[in-house]
């Protein structure tokens, strides 16, 4: 098949369904795209008369998908007989227009599964030393991060490797429009909790849906993600709200309570417009931070920022975030400051400056240092004003 998409055809529908069809007996379906990618990006995705089976964004030109495997990003599975649908996200297309080739081979034989070289394992870094509170322990981890599965460049158990050697505990993982990733994350042998997560990706912003939940449409409006979460036992977060063209322009009837506010791409922290965003969606938003890591060299490590949250166990880390027991610090090793009762805890953070709510300061003094603490979001602070832990 061979086409032509406009500027006007973008703004009229950005997203394409090219119809094709799959006859009975078929053992695999293979799609190709190809286009000029110095012009435009057409985005890549499918579904099935059952429903749902992939997305990969432009992240690739080609996938297959078989009855007991897929390209990562798409759901393995009987190919039905029936018409199907390759996905097309008009993303960037120039004034001139862009031209494309899809080629859609089916197979009665399926192709045998590509194989992945399982990552060695290392050793984790010792953990801090932070008293309990009521039972509850704190947890370090990243509540956003990406694999082959959408447009990272790590495997399910590469990645994990990597943030376990960070020192962290969990780890949200977070691949764009698909949950082709879920059924792995139990499967790696880490000795680190991997968390069922959706990036669900649009134009006009991003927000990560938490849990077990199954698929979050992203072609409806995004009040239907908050319900499809809420339905389902999941959390839902905006993710890098001031974050360039990636940043949040979504109408919502009813504004989620928690945030990424601490996004890698928040470099230069003196820069105070991400907590004034925070301090104008709600009163009482809950703060995550994520490294949005897709590959080395790119974004942040994981754990960069890092993620407290207060927990029974790793398991229970979304009950955490849900009760608002969160903190979010530079990384694993970095000053941290977190709320212990009435009072919050600030470690290695001789030098720096406490703020409270109300404006107030005050020079920490000493490496493991007990405060009074008060109601709402405090955080620490160089002499120049960049943050360096937040705790609520």
């Amino acid at each position: 098949m061979r086409g032509h998409w406009t500027l006007d055809d973008r703004l009229e529908r950005i997203l394409r369904e090219v119809p094709f069809e799959v006859p009975a007996g078929t053992a695999s379906v293979h799609v190709k795209l190809s286009y000029d990618r110095s012009q435009g990006v057409l985005d890549l995705g499918c579904d099935a008369p059952d429903g749902y089976r992939g997305w990969s964004g432009g992240a690739r030109d080609e996938y297959t998908i078989t009855r007991d495997w897929a390209t990562p990003g798409y759901l393995p599975g009987e190919p039905e007989a029936g018409t199907w649908h390759v996905w097309l996200r008009l993303h960037r297309i120039p004034p001139q227009g862009l031209d494309y080739t899809l080629e859609i081979t089916t197979e009665r034989v399926a192709p045998p599964e590509p194989v992945a070289e399982e990552p060695p394992h290392g050793e984790r870094p010792p953990r801090r030393d932070i008293p309990a509170v009521d039972g509850l322990r704190w947890y370090a981890g990243d509540f956003h991060a990406h694999t082959l599965h959408s447009d990272g460049s790590l495997t399910i158990p590469e990645l994990a490797e990597l943030a376990h050697g960070r020192g962290l505990d969990f780890l949200a993982v977070t691949d764009h429009n698909t949950v082709s990733h879920h059924p792995w994350l139990a499967k790696t042998g880490r000795d680190i909790t991997l968390i069922p997560g959706q990036e669900v990706t649009t134009d006009r912003g991003h927000a990560n849906v938490f849990g077990d939940v199954g698929w979050v449409d992203f072609r409806k409006a995004p009040d239907s993600w908050l319900a499809h979460a809420e339905r389902a036992g999941g959390l839902m977060s905006i993710n890098h709200p001031l974050g360039g063209d990636c940043a949040w322009l979504q109408p919502l009837e009813r504004r989620p309570p928690i945030a990424e506010v601490w996004h890698s791409g928040w470099w230069d922290r003196r820069w105070g417009a991400p907590l004034a965003w925070a301090d104008a969606w709600r009163d009482d938003l809950i703060v995550i931070g994520g490294s949005d890591f897709h590959k080395h060299g790119n974004d942040g490590l994981p754990g960069a920022p890092t993620t407290w949250v207060l927990a029974e166990d790793t398991g229970a880390v979304l009950d955490g975030v849900r009760a608002g027991r969160t903190a979010v610090s530079a990384g694993p090793d970095a000053p941290l400051l977190l709320r212990l009762g009435d009072e919050l805890l600030a470690l290695d953070a001789d030098g720096l400056v406490l703020v409270r709510p109300d404006g107030t300061r005050q020079v920490v003094r000493g490496d493991r240092v007990l405060l009074p603490a008060t109601g709402g979001r405090h955080r620490l602070e160089t002499y120049e004003n960049e943050v360096i832990a937040l705790c609520a």
